[in-house]
């Protein structure tokens, strides 16, 4: 036999030397996170194991991966309206796919994008028979998973203006389909077209907690399961909750950041002093302070924002990770904002 014979300049042998120890560490930092997730007692079907060590989760999103690897949602796309999208934590990831029940050839409605990386593990599972149709209202988000799933054949998406209405020319029936997202009812076009013994699943609720239910379809009954506790953001960007936050509502989610940073080994001693003291300043405003926008009160003048602005330049650095990890209203809220207050403004605890 043979062998052909390839010139490369040592800058490209070192490329791919970089790109193999790359795919390696990926590998290796997936690999150990679904063990923990195992040990932890959450249930990996070896198909969805295999998805996401073959899948990298980098293809999907800019922003930096190391949360996901510490079982955090990681960001994929900021709106011009300033709300941010995620992709969900590894763990509610695999629940989703081994509740799917995926099996080749499937085809598969996804309404949500998530950045493109759910779609592109079912896929994955699915295999080359198989098809996955996703179904978003954003045009941002569709632009963005288009883009990241230019490569993916058998994934098609498309932008719809309102999930109450069924989309132009799309399939008839349904046996599996997955809402990513918020809703507080299945739209009424999904539910007639599901076809015996197929299903629903999707996190039904307000946009402060649902219930993820897989609604299955019997001889025109019927059956609801609760499969837990959730809390996703809404499908739409622009239905995105802005309800505004009470201060030890805001103090409580503080906490919860502060530890994720710890977790994470991403705060100093000092981001995690300046962090406490505005939590303690927070809790101790009084019961009736109304929450930031209402009252009456002048935003500028708002003793939460007066809070903000005071800690703000020992936590900015952290304030993206802040902005992903909680509420919709701290998504929007633009520290830099703060930077029109006068520098010497006093402030009266």
């Amino acid at each position: 036999m043979k062998l052909l014979k390839i010139n490369l300049s040592q800058h490209q042998i070192n490329g791919i030397i970089y790109k193999i120890r790359s795919y390696r560490c990926t590998m290796t930092r997936a690999a150990d996170l679904l063990r923990r997730l195992s040990n932890e007692g959450f249930v990996v079907p070896e198909q969805v194991k295999k998805a996401m060590l073959k899948v990298d989760i980098e293809d999907f999103t800019d922003y930096d991966v190391a949360p996901f690897y510490a079982d955090r949602p990681v960001p994929y796309i900021e709106s011009n309206s300033g709300n941010i999208k995620t992709i969900s934590a590894p763990h509610m990831v695999i629940t989703l796919l081994h509740h799917m029940e995926l099996a080749l050839g499937q085809e598969i409605i996804v309404l949500g994008c998530k950045g493109g990386y759910l779609s592109a593990l079912i896929a994955t599972i699915v295999g080359e028979d198989g098809r996955v149709n996703v179904l978003d209202p954003s045009t941002e988000v569709v632009n963005h998973a288009r883009e990241r799933l230019s490569h993916w054949p058998t994934i098609e998406i498309r932008s719809v203006e309102d999930l109450e209405i069924a989309p132009i020319a799309f399939p008839g029936e349904f046996n599996r389909v997955i809402l990513t997202g918020q809703i507080e009812k299945i739209p009424q076009w999904i539910k007639s077209r599901i076809s015996d013994g197929g299903f629903v699943i999707a996190p039904i609720g307000d946009i402060d907690s649902q219930n993820l239910m897989k609604i299955e379809f019997q001889d025109n009954i019927e059956l609801e399961t609760n499969l837990g506790n959730v809390c996703f953001g809404p499908i739409d960007l622009d239905s995105t909750d802005n309800t505004h936050l009470h201060p030890k509502e805001l103090a409580d989610l503080i906490e919860l950041s502060i530890e994720t940073c710890e977790e994470l080994e991403i705060i100093d001693f000092d981001e995690l002093q300046s962090l406490q003291d505005l939590v303690a300043k927070l809790n101790n405003l009084p019961d009736d302070t109304p929450p930031i926008g209402e009252g009456g009160i002048p935003i500028s003048e708002h003793p939460m924002v007066k809070l903000l602005w005071h800690y703000s330049p020992s936590f900015l650095r952290l304030w993206p990770i802040i902005q992903v990890m909680l509420h919709p209203m701290i998504s929007n809220f633009n520290l830099h904002t703060l930077n029109q207050m006068d520098d010497d403004e006093d402030i009266d605890w």
